[in-house]
């Protein structure tokens, strides 16, 4: 399936890939274009649209469009509604609903700013996630 989102990625927009590539479609095609251009672009493209208003997966209250994902595709591992508060916390201005999301906003952000485009960021920040989700899986099991 190809997924749409604002181009310029940090915590959601990266989040949300690494979860549809591990949990949701085995052969992902993302885009990545300026905020203006998403909707049209969908369209065009045949693409789900996240992390934009007024979509089924953005923001809707004070969850993140990374909840949105594991509503809508009834994701219920623990691990990754705990991942979920973390990122929710690194998306949002809620920093203190977690101890790690303001060290995952710092990280996510100096991504931002290193990477070539949203590709290199997302090859740079997968691993951070898959060591989070360990890392959570691990608190899970206690």
């Amino acid at each position: 399936m190809k997924w749409i989102t604002r181009e310029r990625a940090r915590v959601d927009r990266i989040a949300c890939p690494w979860l549809i590539a591990r949990f949701i479609d085995t052969a992902p095609e993302f885009l990545f274009v300026p905020a203006a251009d998403v909707m049209a672009g969908a369209r065009r493209e045949g693409a789900i649209p996240f992390d934009v208003p007024g979509v089924e997966l953005g923001h809707h209250g004070d969850r993140c469009s990374f909840d949105a994902f594991l509503d809508t595709y009834k994701l219920t591992d623990p691990a990754l509604v705990a991942l979920a508060e973390i990122v929710r916390g690194a998306d949002t201005d809620a920093r203190h609903l977690t101890p790690e999301s303001p060290g995952l906003y710092a990280l996510a952000t100096g991504f931002q700013q290193t990477a070539r485009d949203d590709f290199d960021n997302m090859a740079r920040q997968f691993p951070a996630y898959d060591a989070l989700y360990a890392y959570c899986r691990q608190r899970a099991t206690r």
